[in-house]
């Protein structure tokens, strides 16, 4: 069950809020509409219920704000707009990508491609699916963590009808299995068809809140809108006329002079108008969800058009209806999800929404009287109190959810092959040029007119994509709880983005030596006395440089602003450095390792000296001083704006 009281959007400049002090509830086993046309807030009122956007007010499912639940995305699944993925991920590896996101086996992906009908479409790229087939998947990542609640935005815009009615055979057959459903519709037939209870929006207000049987019997009967200053004569002259005849007119005082006829036509109530002389300034027809539009009064009538409080504020709590009541009147309902269905269109739902046995939340009250779970600012009133979205968490496996976003592309493996085809270019051509001992500058292809090597650069344009691609392809946007800014998250791309930089370093020097040998001979390639201080220090290179641009492109949101921090590193932090804080040395630290092997409480082996010598010459370098101070810098950066920002898509 969702409850929504007193959702307000925040005002903008000169604007009144999109959403303002919405109130509503979407029962447990009911598929629960937001109707209304195009900006009248339904978008809005969905973002503000999963915390979003900013704004006030409360939502709480089954009892418990979303912040406080342990894993949000197996209580509420969402689909606000298309599936927002890297178009070359296909379309299993982004259900697996996102499985470690929410925290279930791969298995689950491969079930729901089969469910929503995309199985033989497993390997194709996001950016190739249909619109059709893109909402498919959508409600496949939506179904990951096996969800209560499922929160659809316009789930059937743009759809066909047979991509239609297996998408409302699916959400009914989610309700009936306990589940909750919100989504947003624009048309109100649709809404008739699918819904058990529909709250009507108007201009970010509520305007309506009923049951399905008393919508269809208010909301989509054609009725004629007349506005007149002799309202209540006309009125008389309707029904008294209508009484003679004997025919079934009904005429409804919307308020501010606006009445609603249902069973005539403009025709009709225009010559009963013209017949006893009362003026007329409005006379249409309408039909759907157009709403009356009363001029504002202080105690607005409310009527069947109106719905059952046209005033925004609390519905009245309806009881829940023993069966859907809006079965009898649209016996077409069922009809196409039988016949136009897919083959996969019965939707084996019990596989894909296990059988849900009641929960205390949902039978410990009547439906009726269900309140939300007390605390200390139920007092007030709810549209007063800040409603602060809080951040939620990293994903729930966050090392296999990187390790899958990384390999689940090429452009990885294809910058890493660049880089050693550019780095193999350079060394050829530095041995040609060069002396007849080999240089280390040589074997990492490093020229002098470079800043960085190939492989450094190449490193740290995979750092800054990990979190560019992020920021351009939200998708933890679709495993509802999870943020690319979190802690537990960041420590994964540091670690699986420094195993790529090591990986591509030691690939750059296997594939460079092998090449040399070939080329020139093997007495030009020999192993230097001081390889492992050479050894740490190309590493350390390549990682410092992969992290720069991965923490660069989190703190900025961008992957060319990863790239020119990796760029900035040589070009313009090494001289700063260099002229700053490398000067001439008074005292020499010679012997340090030797005074260190007397402090320790163990006997250290001599290798260890090696090490120790090679890790102090890392910082003594210029572009090595110019990584620490960068990272340092970073990592500050994205403390403070990173982890304590809120991130809303």
């Amino acid at each position: 069950m969702l409850q929504a009281i007193g959702l307000t959007s925040t005002r903008r400049r000169k604007h009144p809020p999109a959403v303002d002090d919405l109130t509503f509830e979407a029962r447990a086993g009911q598929v629960t509409v937001l109707l209304g046309s195009s900006g009248a807030g339904k978008t809005t009122a969905l973002r503000l219920v999963l915390g979003l956007e900013a704004g006030r007010g409360f939502t709480y499912f089954r009892g418990n704000p979303l912040h406080r639940i342990a894993n949000p995305a197996c209580e509420v699944g969402a689909l606000l707009g298309d599936v927002p993925g890297h178009p070359a991920r296909t379309a299993r590896g982004q259900l697996r990508m996102l499985s470690a996101a929410v925290g279930v086996p791969a298995s689950r992906a491969d079930e729901l491609l089969d469910v929503v009908g995309l199985a033989g479409l497993a390997q194709e790229p996001l950016g190739r699916l249909s619109l059709g087939m893109d909402r498919r998947l959508g409600l496949a990542s939506a179904l990951l963590g096996d969800p209560q609640t499922l929160v659809l935005d316009d789930p059937v815009r743009g759809l066909s009808p047979r991509d239609r009615s297996w998408l409302f055979a699916l959400l009914r057959a989610h309700a009936a299995q306990g589940g909750t459903v919100l989504c947003t519709l624009r048309e109100p037939k649709e809404a008739a068809r699918i819904a058990d209870r529909v709250v009507t929006l108007h201009e970010g207000r509520l305007l309506a809140d009923q049951e399905a049987a008393e919508f269809s019997r208010t909301r989509l009967r054609p009725r004629v809108a007349v506005r007149t200053p002799h309202a209540a004569r006309l009125s008389a002259v309707l029904a008294r006329e209508a009484r003679a005849e004997r025919r079934s007119v009904e005429v409804v005082a919307v308020g501010g002079g606006a009445l609603a006829v249902f069973g005539s036509s403009c025709a009709e109530v225009g010559e009963t108008a013209f017949r006893h002389g009362v003026l007329v300034h409005r006379l249409t027809d309408e039909v759907g969800d157009t709403p009356p539009a009363p001029e504002p009064e202080p105690q607005p009538q409310s009527g069947p058009v109106a719905g059952t409080s046209p005033a925004p504020g609390p519905a009245p709590p309806v009881p829940s209806p023993a069966s859907r009541a809006l079965a009898p009147a649209l016996p077409e309902t069922s009809a196409p999800s039988a016949t136009s269905a897919p083959p996969a269109t019965p939707v084996p739902h019990p596989s894909l929404v296990p059988a849900r046995t009641p929960t205390p939340a949902l039978t410990s009250t009547p439906a009726s009287t269900v309140t939300p779970t007390p605390t200390p600012t139920d007092s007030a009133t709810p549209a007063a109190v800040p409603r602060a979205p809080r951040p939620v968490r990293s994903p729930r496996w966050p090392l296999r959810y990187e390790v899958r976003r990384l390999l689940g592309v090429r452009t990885c493996p294809l910058i890493a092959l660049a880089a050693v085809a550019a780095s193999l270019a350079l060394c050829l051509a530095l041995a040609r040029t060069g002396a007849t001992a080999l240089k280390p500058h040589t074997v990492a292809a490093w020229p002098g007119f470079l800043p960085l090597p190939p492989a450094a650069f190449g490193a740290g344009l995979i750092g800054a994509l990990s979190f560019g691609e992020e920021f351009r392809h939200p998708a933890l946007a679709s495993a509802r709880g999870t943020v690319p800014r979190r802690l537990g998250l960041l420590l994964a791309k540091l670690g699986v983005t420094a195993a790529a930089a090591v990986t591509l370093a030691a690939l750059v020097v296997a594939v460079d030596v092998q090449a040399l040998r070939l080329a020139f001979g093997p007495e030009l390639v020999a192993l230097p006395s001081d390889w492992p201080a050479l050894a740490a220090g190309w590493g350390a290179l390549c990682v410092g440089c992969a992290w720069s641009g991965l923490l660069a492109a989190g703190v900025f949101r961008v992957t060319a602003a990863g790239v020119a921090a990796v760029l900035a590193v040589p070009v313009v932090v090494a001289p700063l450095a260099h002229k700053v804080l490398v000067v001439p040395a008074v005292r020499s630290i010679v012997g340090l390792p030797g005074r260190l092997r007397e402090l320790a409480w163990v006997e250290l082996p001599q290798e260890a000296d090696r090490w120790l010598i090679a890790a102090m010459r890392l910082p003594a370098q210029p572009v090595g001083v110019a990584l620490v101070l960068s990272l340092v810098a970073l990592i500050c950066a994205y403390v403070f704006t990173g982890l304590r920002r809120r991130a809303f898509w």
